[in-house]
């Protein structure tokens, strides 16, 4: 077993495709492809799948997520000409249009190949975002550190989580239960100590398996896991761009939240939060092609 090779574990069935990150002795440490779950195995558990193969819920999360960006970017074009339809004046003339000025984001992420994953979608969405891998032990701090130079409409608390192998069913009430949440919610408090209105800072936060009730108490806006499931690495971006493109003047939709994240309603919930983005008038102009008769000297 080499570090790079994709395997799936037979313990659970290969429901899930990985990635080996390091071996050591007879354990091997493992990172979802798709999904944010960090684990370690018993290299004897490990079966090698060939390049591009991969298991079934990796196909279908794959798929999921094609999906999900896709709906986005037609929920985009369908609001774009709503507000093409708003601002036209009564002779139907719209020739002066509009520019976006969509919610800023900063990212946080504890994985530096998703938050690589993050930013390129971000990037493809016209979401204007920061990212920064930041250890999740660290993120508080970091935030601290942060927010007042970015000064973003949204903030993503992300990375790796997970219940403890350890705990007992009772267990799943307790922060101690949990390999991140804790680091978490220290983060969030961070956030809401630097701006209290959850319209004004939305926080996304979680990852797989995280203690939801408990990052929705400490002030997030979007969380996960209310089922206590992995969740996919891009559920989010999906989230955070869904709300920079939502107009401050309506709510982002719940049920494209609950139905249409990859990871669905077990994965990713959340409180009824204003969008973060505004329209401005007119339409920007290509500045090369102005003609302006200078007026100083």
């Amino acid at each position: 077993m080499n570090y790079g090779d994709l395997v799936v574990r037979r313990s659970y069935g290969g429901d899930v495709t990985f990635r080996v990150e390091d071996v050591n002795q007879n354990t091997a440490i493992i990172k979802g492809t798709d999904f944010r779950l960090l684990a370690d195995s018993p290299l004897g558990d490990l079966v090698r799948v060939p390049h591009p193969a991969m298991s079934e819920r990796t196909k279908q999360a794959r798929i999921k997520a094609k999906e999900s960006i896709s709906r986005l970017q037609k929920d985009r074009q369908e609001q774009s000409e709503r507000r093409l339809a708003d601002i036209r004046d009564k002779s139907g003339n719209s020739e002066k249009g509009y520019f976006d000025v969509p919610g800023r984001v900063l990212h946080l992420d504890g994985d530096p190949q998703y938050l690589k994953k993050s930013m390129t979608l971000y990037n493809q969405l016209r979401v204007p975002a920061e990212g920064h891998y930041v250890n999740e032990a660290s993120m508080a701090q970091t935030l601290y550190r942060l927010l007042p130079r970015v000064r973003p409409d949204i903030v993503v608390i992300t990375g790796h989580d997970g219940v403890l192998k350890k705990r007992q069913t009772h267990d799943l009430y307790s922060l101690a239960s949990y390999k991140n949440s804790q680091n978490f919610v220290q983060a969030i408090q961070i956030a809401r100590q630097y701006e209290r209105n959850l319209d004004s800072l939305v926080v996304v936060a979680g990852a797989c398996q995280s203690h939801f009730e408990a990052l929705l108490q400490a002030g997030a806006n979007f969380a996960s896991s209310p089922g206590r499931v992995l969740i996919h690495a891009l559920d989010p971006v999906y989230v955070a761009a869904k709300t920079a493109y939502t107009s401050v003047r309506e709510t982002v939709n719940m049920n494209d939240i609950l139905h249409n994240t990859i990871s669905g309603s077990q994965g990713v919930g959340g409180i009824e939060t204003r969008g973060s983005y505004r329209i401005g008038l007119p339409r920007l102009n290509d500045l090369s092609q102005l003609k302006v008769t200078p007026s100083v000297s």
